[in-house]
């Protein structure tokens, strides 16, 4: 499968559920479990973004599906990238 981060903001109205049932966050875990992408770990953050995800998935679609169901919920705002390991990365350059 293949890597990706997702870095995370509350909106307003993120911020507002996360205070009054902060439980929430590991509901939303489950849920993007359900659409077929695995939480691999989990971080809360202090700086521009709330939270760092990293999730495995088994195509770019999948974590496409995944980042537009969590952002059209209006609670957060997504940034997802591609990751790889680092030998991954220094064997991809050997070739």
């Amino acid at each position: 499968m293949a890597c990706y981060v997702m870095l995370s903001t509350l909106t307003d109205e993120g911020r507002k559920t996360v205070k009054q049932n902060p439980g929430r966050v590991k509901e939303v875990s489950k849920e993007v479990e359900a659409m077929g992408a695995k939480v691999v770990a989990q971080y809360a953050l202090l700086g521009p973004y709330d939270f760092c995800n990293i999730l495995e998935a088994p195509d770019n679609e999948t974590i496409c599906r995944v980042a537009i169901e969590l952002g059209s919920r209006g609670t957060l705002q997504t940034l997802t990238m591609a990751a790889m390991t680092l030998d991954d990365f220094i064997a991809s350059l050997k070739k």
